[in-house]
């Protein structure tokens, strides 16, 4: 089943958007802060989103754009601004097709179809996971912060995928280890110290400091 994000501010086009996507099959959900796009897009992590172009806070440029430093999922403008203007501006802020308002709900869903059939049909869609603004995108091992693509060594990802995954439990040193080494046996402590350390000066350099907290005894930990 395709999860579907629907950026729309407008309630009834909303709603109406999202019942007629359910009954079609995909897994809908609508913007509910349209101040932080971005953290609802990584949290559902959906195949596609639906965008309208005047928005709250941040137009649908702004957000596209962001989506598009951590995502190339395809993105269809929805707007009742249909110019040539504004058409050539979707394209160029990294959208895929624009769709005028207003739509018929039949023609909105045979270009949802389409653009997923060509977007998938040869492979599967990232995976991501976030973490307090934090986004992690597992199909090329890259961190997104604070505007900022963040390029990881291969145990730096593994070792943020593992925190990740436990948002807000401490992960033992040792489980970092055997996810790290496969073998938690033969290999110096302080190797993996240095390794959390740099990873530390990494996201401390993209604006997260404090952002892999140490439990005493335990392990490490991240909090969303």
């Amino acid at each position: 089943m395709y999860r579907i994000f629907i950026v729309e501010d407008d309630v009834v086009i909303a709603g109406a958007v999202h019942r007629h996507l359910e009954s079609w099959g995909y897994e809908a959900r609508c913007a509910q802060r349209f101040d932080a796009i971005l953290s609802e897009f990584a949290d559902f992590d959906p195949q596609m989103v639906l965008l309208d172009i005047s928005l709250p806070f941040f137009n649908g440029y702004h957000w596209c754009q962001e989506i598009r430093r951590i995502s190339k999922i395809p993105i269809l403008f929805l707007t009742s601004a249909s110019d040539n203007v504004n058409v050539v501006m979707a394209m160029q802020m990294g959208g895929d097709d624009l769709l005028a308002k207003p739509f018929d709900l039949q023609v909105l869903a045979a270009k949802v179809q389409a653009m997923l059939r060509r977007a998938y049909d040869f492979g599967p869609s990232p995976t991501l996971l976030s973490v307090g603004g934090a986004v992690l995108n597992l199909s090329d091992g890259t961190l997104n912060a604070n505007g900022q693509r963040v390029e990881l060594t291969k145990n730096e990802w593994k070792m943020l995928q593992l925190l990740f995954e436990h948002k807000g439990q401490a992960v033992s040193r040792d489980s970092i280890m055997t996810a790290l080494w496969e073998s938690d046996s033969f290999i110096d402590e302080n190797t993996l110290s240095v390794n959390v350390n740099r990873l530390r000066r990494k996201l401390e350099a993209a604006g997260l400091p404090d952002f892999i907290r140490t439990k005493k005894g335990v392990g490490y930990l991240v909090e969303g």
